[in-house]
């Protein structure tokens, strides 16, 4: 019965591709550690494999006692049948056990604690494998699918792409081939999980690696990347060599290099922002230099207002504001976007917001007084009041509410 045990365990070891070393000491330690609860340390318990027989057996000493009630006695009439009538109580005596001779508790346990060491073994060799694979781009084929994530068999190993790892609106079914980014390990008594990404940015990255030469070899750097999943992505780049243009060698011949990497992501948008130390040419190519006319920078903070064309306008806020809230996470800017129109208008309406009732045309100090008695302190206050609303004001009659009206809106 041993041999078949040994024979199983050695297809198993070389299943989980365990050399025979590894097998000896994980089947020596186990039996060892389960064995030796039922003796002593002068017991002096030894363990054997033989795999040119298949054989798994045991060596220890047994003390003589007159009646044994442990595995490490021999009774006084058993010792003298077997080793002859010399014996005397308090020797000892030399015994060879085959695994399958000792009890039915010690063969299950010796057998669990030798599973679970391959399988230890099995979750280390993984974890070392992973560590290899960590931060890289794995290749494989789906499994199942389920609430819990895709299976994916990515050869030495079946991953996890959980959910929220996803992108939205795609989706797979058994047997696709699927890429994806190895960000993490969970370690659980039941085993390890490599867990894989598609939406974190660094798969993008390492897409841009294989597929950009320059990226790879570093002469053009990936300073940010800014994402919105199965979206939009805005990857910033850089480089110091005069003879290198950053956003063509990511585009490549006819674009073809990015639609490589678009295709990838299943068609998502990606955006080549180059970097630069001017912040208003930086924030013009994270918005599309070619939708942008101007862009001011306040004095006191990081805002920007970004000054497009009309026919401009929607492409430069994006789908559902995407493509200027990347912009903005991108330069760590507030972005917002204008027309020329509605930017001066915009302009106006601070003035008038920040400039005293007193600054219009034609208010006397007492108007002024009047106006300010009844909550009217800013030029925009007047602008927005009707003329009625001021003729209601004390002694301001229609074409002195007509004048403030006037002057308010020419403000």
């Amino acid at each position: 019965m041993s041999s078949n045990i040994l024979a199983v365990l050695n297809q198993l070891a070389s299943f989980k591709q365990l050399d025979k070393e590894m097998l000896t000491e994980i089947i020596k330690e186990s039996l060892y550690s389960t064995i030796s609860k039922k003796l002593e340390p002068e017991n002096e318990l030894k363990i054997h494999l033989d795999f040119t027989t298949n054989d798994i057996y045991a060596t220890f000493k047994r003390v003589v006692v007159l009646m044994d009630s442990e595995l490490g006695e021999i009774s006084l009439s058993e010792a003298k049948k077997q080793y002859g009538k010399g014996i005397e109580l308090g020797d000892t005596v030399d015994v060879k056990m085959y695994f399958h001779e000792f009890g039915p508790k010690i063969i299950k346990n010796a057998k669990k604690a030798i599973q679970e060491r391959i399988k230890s073994e099995d979750a280390h060799k993984t974890s070392l494998h992973f560590e290899n694979q960590k931060n890289t781009i794995v290749t494989g084929k789906v499994k199942t699918e389920g609430f819990g994530g895709i299976r994916v068999d990515i050869g030495y190993t079946t991953a996890l792409l959980p959910p929220e790892e996803q992108i939205e609106e795609e989706y797979y079914k058994q047997g696709d081939i699927i890429k994806a980014y190895v960000t993490n390990i969970r370690r659980k008594e039941s085993g390890v999980t490599i867990i894989l990404s598609r939406t974190n940015p660094e798969f993008v990255k390492k897409l841009f690696e294989n597929e950009i030469p320059e990226i790879f070899n570093g002469d053009i750097i990936i300073k940010k990347i800014v994402r919105e999943p199965g979206i939009r992505t805005k990857v910033e780049v850089y480089t110091e060599k005069d003879n290198i243009d950053p956003a063509g060698s990511c585009l490549g011949t006819k674009g073809l290099r990015i639609d490589s990497i678009r295709k990838e992501l299943h068609g998502e948008q990606i955006d080549i922002v180059v970097s630069t130390p001017n912040d208003d040419e930086y924030i013009a190519n994270a918005i599309g230099k070619d939708l942008v006319e101007r862009v001011i920078i306040s004095e006191r903070g990081k805002f920007a207002r970004v000054i497009v064309k009309e026919k401009n306008k929607n492409l430069a806020i994006g789908k559902k504001g995407k493509n200027v809230r990347l912009a903005a996470k991108l330069t760590n800017y507030n972005i917002d976007i204008f027309t020329k129109e509605e930017f001066n208008s915009k302009l106006a309406e601070e003035r008038r917001i920040t400039n005293h009732v007193s600054e219009l045309d034609g208010v006397t100090p007492n108007t002024a007084q009047i106006l300010k008695s009844h909550g009217y302190t800013s030029v925009q206050d007047i602008y927005l009041a009707t003329v009625d609303e001021l003729c209601n004001l004390g002694s301001i009659g229609r074409k002195t509410a007509e004048k403030l009206k006037e002057s308010a809106e020419a403000f």
